[in-house]
């Protein structure tokens, strides 16, 4: 508390000090009018601006995730479109449907289960033209085909009609939901039955599971059917019309099921129009989406996604909110201490005022004290702020120039970690083209199956990396050594034909399970090998020995070549970025390699002299 003089011979100047009280009183009202006030609208500023920037990164990330679905979906369907229309050119097919006899109906039988195998197709049937199946791939099960009328099923009606149909619908015999495709089958101009084949997609639903959205496709009737979710499927989006209905019942789609609504009910929207709903899930629990929607390619398909706005859009706002709160605190308490410090002058010179006239020396020499304090004082509040200013720009700077460094990573990253798989797409598709011209309709397939898997290789290394700069590294994994070294060579045998055979590797009897991701370890390998390949060149003695040692934590991996060794000058600098010895090289990929052995508590290091190069890479046991 500040003192005041109130002896008697101070009574003159009181009513300045009584005066001096007042002003300071208001000054402090106000002051906790303006803090009240600026704490509300800075909590309202913030979980606005909290609640926006939320909501934009999750529309974003949705956005991306179910173009993604869409884009898997639409290969899923393109894959067994074309089985319908080659079977029903097959002699096998109009033989059996012609002759009826045991044998090409054995025959034909034989042919559909081995294709089923090779398809990935949940089954495939020729019924007559009267609808019944004369001949199945599941001709040898319980639940067979063989002998079951279809003529009720639209695919059926529609095939002997416009030459081809499509219909989902529930099993009849299997009671299993899929798509069912079929093609007519002519014979000089007479209808002979049809080829069905069905697709089922229980690897989808549990793929599209695993993200942990509730995610579903409804078809031109509003029903759902494919879905991540059991018990929403043929659950309908809104109210049936009565009539539509009944003869969705009476045609047996869907089999009994009651085709009621989706537990969704729209909620108020977001800014920008972007849509919400509130969901019951399975177990009772209700929570906040924001709806996406978009239409399959080639259907009459829509799939809807939906992306949970909680916990993301609490922590958000909170973050936000904490933030500004934080700001907005330190600034408070340094307007209170201005406003004290200068309360404190303003009563230390009411003080002075008031003193004897004997002490008018002593005033003075104190009132001297108190003005240069307070210059001082004023002088390092501006030194402060000018400190404060410079910092700002400072940090400005470095926020700047890091985002520019982790664009810079970012990219250079995917351009090398992509490399080896679009080499070996290349290769593959090359090859795939010199079968098809030789007819070799089997083996050509198999290349554009494996082009598909390293497609998906690459997307993976793109979300590893993307993961990497939004959220850093995934959860290692148990992974066993052997596939992740056979898998980095099968990747370079096509790139290095020739030269491929100079790898050794001397695996154990026991296998051995490290601590990783599959994909991120097959990059290690796949940098050291090409690396040894590219240094070997021609040599005809070309040798990599690989060779596998159990140490205490796990294993140590030694990757040995006979090559002429790294220059001393690059081999000091060898896990620095951008230092390299090739004329093409980035000089990132022992960069990378050792960050992701980094990041499953491994190690990288190197011997390297005129007779050769010798990487040990050590990993931690699962």
């Amino acid at each position: 508390m500040i003192k005041t003089a109130t002896t008697e011979e101070n009574g003159a100047v009181s009513p300045h000090v009584a005066g001096l009280k007042r002003r300071v009183r208001r000054a402090w009202l106000i002051f906790a009018a303006v803090f009240v006030v600026g704490a509300v609208l800075v909590a309202l500023a913030a979980n606005r601006y909290g609640r926006d920037a939320a909501v934009a990164d999750l529309l974003a990330q949705g956005r991306t995730e179910i173009n993604l679905k869409s884009a898997l979906l639409r290969s899923v369907l393109e894959r067994p479109r074309a089985l319908p229309l080659v079977l029903s050119q097959d002699r096998d097919v109009s033989d059996a449907l012609l002759t009826r006899s045991a044998s090409d109906v054995d025959r034909l039988n034989r042919k559909l289960e081995a294709l089923v195998t090779g398809t990935k197709a949940a089954v495939i049937y020729v019924t007559n033209d009267r609808g019944v199946a004369i001949a199945s791939s599941n001709w040898q099960e319980k639940t067979s085909f063989v002998g079951s009328d279809y003529s009720f099923r639209a695919y059926f009606r529609d095939a002997m009609a416009n030459g081809a149909g499509e219909q989902f619908a529930l099993g009849s015999v299997s009671n299993r939901p899929g798509l069912y495709i079929s093609n007519r089958v002519l014979s000089d101009g007479r209808m002979l039955g049809v080829v069905v084949v069905k697709m089922e997609f229980e690897q989808l639903e549990n793929d599209w599971r695993d993200s942990g959205r509730p995610a579903f496709i409804t078809g031109s009737e509003k029903v759902v059917l494919v879905t991540n979710l059991p018990s929403w499927r043929f659950m309908t989006v809104g109210q049936l019309d009565p009539g539509a209905a009944s003869a969705i019942r009476e045609s047996l789609q869907f089999g009994g099921a009651p085709l009621q609504p989706l537990p969704l009910r729209q909620a108020a929207p977001l800014p920008d129009g972007i849509t919400t709903v509130r969901a019951v899930l399975p177990g009772g629990g209700e929570a906040s989406f924001i709806e996406l929607q978009t239409e399959v390619a080639t259907t009459s398909w829509v799939l809807h996604y939906l992306v949970p706005l909680q916990p993301a859009l609490g922590d958000a706002v909170w973050q936000t909110m904490f933030l500004a709160f934080a700001v907005f605190l330190g600034l408070s308490v340094l307007t209170a201490i201005v406003m004290w410090r200068r309360q404190a002058n303003l009563f230390g010179q009411a003080r002075a005022a008031l003193a004897r006239a004997e002490l008018e020396r002593r005033v003075r020499e104190r009132t001297r004290d108190l003005s240069r304090a307070r210059d001082l004082l004023q002088a390092e509040v501006s030194e402060h702020r000018n400190t404060e200013q410079r910092l700002k720009g400072v940090q400005q700077e470095l926020v700047a120039a890091n985002r520019l460094a982790i664009l810079g990573q970012v990219a250079a990253g995917v351009a090398h970690e992509i490399n080896q798989p679009l080499a070996t797409i290349r290769a593959y598709a090359e090859n795939a083209q010199t079968f098809l011209e030789r007819q070799k309709i089997d083996t050509a397939r198999e290349n554009v199956g494996l082009i598909v898997d390293l497609t998906q290789r690459i997307a993976t290394i793109t979300d590893e990396l993307r993961a990497f700069a939004r959220k850093g590294r995934g959860a290692p994994e148990p992974v066993p050594l052997r596939n992740v070294l056979e898998g980095a060579v099968v990747l370079l045998k096509t790139r290095f034909a020739g030269r491929i055979e100079a790898i050794v590797i001397d695996l154990p009897a026991e296998d051995f399970n490290v601590l990783g991701n599959r994909i991120r370890l097959e990059q290690v390998f796949i940098n050291l090998f090409q690396n040894a390949l590219e240094a070997l060149q021609d040599r005809a003695d070309a040798r990599v020995e690989v060779t596998v040692e159990k140490t205490m934590t796990g294993v140590t991996v030694h990757v040995a070549d006979n090559g002429p060794g790294i220059p001393p000058e690059i081999r000091d600098v060898l896990f620095t970025p951008f230092n390299t010895s090739k004329e093409q090289g980035l000089g990132l990929g022992l960069v990378i390699s050792k960050e992701i052995l980094a990041d499953y508590g491994g190690a990288i290091s190197v011997e390297s002299d005129e007779t050769g190069t010798r990487f040990a890479v050590g990993l931690k046991g699962a």
